[in-house]
């Protein structure tokens, strides 16, 4: 097995690729418990051909027989022909269709990950309907199966610096259309885990983070642009997102009924300010700044996650440094901005 962690930085897109789908030595000693396919719903987004391929790594390192299927609309070909060439079933489906979910191939194990954040402001509808109503004919679909669903840390709201971001058990109290959404989402997976006994999980992940995406990349490349800071939101959380991939196929092994929920965070709670001025130094830049510090922000608190996962094997400075030299040497990313200095949930 390739060590998950290297001190250099991915020198290109393949070198990236590996890492990010590099599974565990943890990870792979669970993958030759678990019984059973393994089923991801929603796999053309930005964590979903990783997490496949590392769910295929594992599973192949483990000694395990079972089919790893990806399923997406996959308006991307290129994606999906990767993920065959590694020998991931792919499937294309709109998840949104009744009679597509149906047709779809039964699986001991099932990771969900369909969700919609950009644009609600301009199709709220939308939004609730991939987030709030999908979500219940999944649980409905699947309910003989062991289910991992991806939520958010946006369903606590914010909450003060000072009580070092908000707990598993803390109320979810939701500011905008997005939040409570994604609070839907919950609540149906809650409720048919319960009705229909099904073992679930519920991942509030809050934020991954690699070279070509997350809030790191935001914003190194505004200080290497020399664009100004917002720290408003002056504080965050980030993992990265390999790390999350292999912790979120772990939690297949903590799915119980009623649904077991768990922040999947990185351990520390991290200073935009200082973020800036890391890349700033490292590009020899002078970074500007705009706006002050609020001391409630959107944080999550890690230590149930690092109790039960361990800690992260990829610590955050090294993934500022990785992310800094992806920056400066022009490497690619998605041009998809975060958002992460949103505060009232219009993304």
């Amino acid at each position: 097995m390739v060590p998950m962690f290297k001190t250099n930085a991915p020198q290109d897109l393949e070198e990236l690729e590996e890492r990010l789908s590099c599974p565990s030595a943890a990870l792979v000693n669970e993958m030759a418990q678990i019984e059973g396919d393994i089923l991801f719903l929603g796999a053309g987004g930005k964590l979903g051909p990783s997490i496949t391929r590392m769910a295929k790594r594992a599973t192949d390192e483990a000694g395990v027989s079972r089919r790893i299927i990806a399923v997406s609309r996959f308006s991307n070909q290129a994606a999906r022909e990767q993920l065959n060439a590694c020998g991931v079933e792919t499937v294309a489906a709109d998840l949104m269709s009744s009679e597509q979910l149906s047709a779809l191939p039964d699986a001991a194990n099932v990771i969900f990950m369909a969700g919609h954040k950009f644009g609600i402001a301009n199709n709220p509808s939308s939004t609730w309907a991939m987030n709030s109503y999908l979500p219940g004919r999944v649980m409905e679909r699947y309910s003989d199966s062991r289910i991992a669903a991806f939520s958010t840390g946006c369903v606590y709201g914010l909450s003060p610096l000072t009580q070092g971001g908000a707990i598993e058990s803390d109320p979810l109290l939701p500011t905008d259309e997005y939040s409570m959404s994604c609070i839907g989402r919950e609540r149906m997976v809650e409720h048919f885990s319960k009705v229909n006994q099904t073992p679930a999980t519920i991942l509030r992940l809050n934020y991954a983070v690699e070279m070509r995406y997350g809030v790191l990349v935001d914003i190194a490349s505004a200080v290497f642009t020399d664009q100004p800071i917002d720290l408003t939101m002056g504080y965050c959380n980030v993992i990265w997102q390999g790390d999350a991939n292999a912790m979120a196929l772990r939690s297949l092994a903590l799915a119980d009924t009623p649904a077991f929920a768990i922040n999947l965070v990185g351990p520390e709670l991290l200073s935009v300010r200082r973020i800036a001025d890391s890349f700033a130094q490292i590009f020899g830049k002078e970074v500007r700044f705009t706006g002050t510090e609020s001391p409630e922000c959107l944080l999550t608190n890690g230590n149930l996650c690092q109790q039960v996962f361990g800690y992260p094997q990829v610590p955050v400075q090294a993934v500022i440094e990785w992310t800094a030299e992806w920056i400066r040497s022009g490497g690619q990313t998605l041009n998809k901005p975060t958002g992460f200095q949103v505060r009232d949930g219009k993304y």
